[in-house]
């Protein structure tokens, strides 16, 4: 069953945060990641306030999207998004085709 990266992030500083979209692609280039959602409108109509980015990326499975996250490679790029941006992720598994 295929799972999701959902991730809300709010940036503090553009140039810098830049530094980790720079490397992180190559983590989800190796797990086979498939971008749903990138930035783009959004509007928060229950809960917290819309941040500043809300982004959401496919998984073939929830132990790929697992996996991604721990990897060194995005590791070693989520330490240049986390001095620069603040953000929520949460992997969820999908469901069985209807």
């Amino acid at each position: 069953m295929k799972a999701y990266w959902i991730a809300h992030v709010d940036v503090d500083d553009a140039e810098h945060y830049s530094q980790y979209t720079q490397r992180a692609p190559a983590a989800f280039a190796a797990f086979g990641a498939k971008f749903l959602a990138r930035g783009g409108r959004s509007e928060a109509l229950e809960g917290r306030a819309t941040p500043q980015r809300s982004v959401v990326i496919e998984f073939e499975s929830y132990e790929k999207a697992v996996a991604c996250y721990h990897s060194a490679v995005y590791q070693e790029a989520k330490r240049y998004r986390e001095e620069w941006a603040r953000a929520e992720i949460v992997i969820v598994e999908g469901i069985a085709p209807l």
